[in-house]
């Protein structure tokens, strides 16, 4: 039998959902499971070298063909603490902003907020890997995962993405789901459904296999990150799908 090809954010974010995936002999017996940022993840779901994918929901335009496949997602009902808008100046004085290249979702989502919440004008610039030490003067910068935790440490100003679209739009966000690019085995489905929810009976033991410094990975998984994919969260997708198509 062919396996199924997964692809996976390798962020901490993540680690409760992929907990109970990779610990199912059954669910991994069929499935080939890939690893790597969210914007490569998208890509190869779009390319069609993945069958699903934990992508950011910016793709979703981008696909011939969709399916959600879980009840689990990347999703936020208050601050998220691992996307924000970083600068060393208020929000009125900034001048330029450098977007993380490894997610479409969170840079999108900061257009969305600087025309519509922010009502701002900056220069806009796709960001290179080191471009966290460019963060300084009127520059700031969208960075998302577990360098954000990192540059909550250095940031005078830290713009929550997630805090301010449910302020602007009254919604909670989806950052990523569980997409496919095609119908799956409804058992196959049912199978990774149940493995991604085993990791949220373990918790502690999540936290204790990903030794964080910079962050309490218990209060990122309990109160940072909301997992279920719930009916607010959907309306949350569609009306930012509804606004990327005007920025």
């Amino acid at each position: 039998m062919e396996k199924i090809k997964v692809g996976a954010v390798s962020y901490l974010n993540t680690k409760p959902l992929l907990y109970g995936v990779k610990r199912s002999e059954e669910l991994m017996a069929r499935t080939e499971l890939v690893e790597d940022y969210p914007s490569r993840i998208a890509q190869m779901l779009v390319d069609g070298t993945i069958d699903v994918g934990l992508v950011p929901v910016a793709v979703i335009p981008k696909l011939k063909e969709w399916h959600i496949v879980s009840d689990f997602c990347i999703g936020a009902e208050q601050e998220v603490a691992s996307v924000c808008l970083f600068s060393e100046v208020p929000m009125e004085k900034i001048e330029k902003v450098l977007l993380d290249y490894q997610s479409r979702t969170s840079v999108n989502l900061c257009k969305v907020l600087l025309k519509y919440h922010w009502k701002i004008t900056p220069v806009l610039e796709d960001a290179k890997e080191d471009y966290r030490e460019h963060i300084s003067g009127t520059t700031a910068g969208v960075v998302i995962g577990d360098r954000a935790l990192e540059q909550r440490k250095k940031s005078t100003y830290i713009y929550d993405l997630a805090a301010n679209w449910i302020e602007m739009t009254g919604f909670p966000f989806v950052f990523a789901a569980w997409i496919a690019n095609k119908k799956l085995p409804e058992d196959y489905v049912e199978l990774f459904n149940k493995a991604n929810a085993i990791g949220f009976d373990h918790l502690e033991e999540v936290v204790a296999e990903n030794p964080f410094e910079v962050y309490d990975l218990h209060t990122y998984y309990t109160q940072n990150i909301s997992y279920n994919l719930t009916p607010e969260k959907r309306k949350g997708v569609e009306k930012f799908i509804e606004l990327l198509g005007t920025v």
